[in-house]
């Protein structure tokens, strides 16, 4: 596997497998909002979960190449840096054919709407979300409609930003930690099904 490569567009079957994971889906997403490199101990104080327990993604993440050890400085604790090039989050480019990584794509899929639940029910415990208006913070929702190549474009471009905006790494000013999901996806009209012959 190459060492260097564009996180913005990872093709690598076994890479995307690794993502499939709903907890190295969170430690990559952690690791970006935490501006790329970050402790043990940071990720684990994000994620509220024990800093033993994430050294064994870590570490696959590492095998993978996805993720670099930062040599620490004498009495520092151990640091972790996304690998490859280019300043977005990991992102997946999906390639279809026999070689191509759909099937790995889709696993990836499943963890990140699981991660996503998980959010979402979470938040919605908290007391102090904002729940309607300008600053609203919970959000569901499935939306079903027709569209034509403009619309097409520009819920691509929509989405752009919101993955820009949702992305940006913690600096002062910034201090609402927040997820985005979502799934677009072209639905193919279904055959009507014939009642079997004879009944009524």
């Amino acid at each position: 596997m190459p060492r260097t490569f564009d996180r913005r567009a990872i093709q690598d079957p076994s890479q995307i497998r690794l993502l499939s994971s709903p907890v190295r889906q969170e430690l990559v997403d952690t690791l970006s909002a935490l501006g790329g490199e970050a402790s043990v101990a940071d990720l684990a104080e994000q994620l509220g979960r024990p800093a033993d327990g994430l050294y064994y993604h870590l570490r696959a993440l590492c095998r993978g190449g996805l993720v670099r050890e930062v040599a620490p400085a004498e009495g520092d604790e151990k640091r972790y840096r996304l690998a490859g090039t280019g300043d977005a989050p990991l992102r997946l480019a999906y390639r279809a054919g026999r070689s191509g990584n759909l099937g790995a794509v889709g696993g990836f899929a499943r963890g990140l709407l699981r991660v996503a639940t998980r959010d979402f029910e979470q938040a919605l415990k908290l007391e102090d979300v904002a729940l309607d208006g300008p600053r609203r913070e919970l959000w569901t929702a499935r939306n079903k409609g027709w569209l034509n190549a403009r619309d097409v474009e520009e819920v691509n471009r929509l989405i752009e930003r919101l993955c820009e905006l949702t992305s940006q790494p913690r600096a002062p000013g910034r201090e609402h930690l927040m997820s985005l999901s979502f799934v677009l996806a072209p639905i193919r009209a279904r055959a009507k099904r014939r009642a079997p012959s004879g009944s009524r």
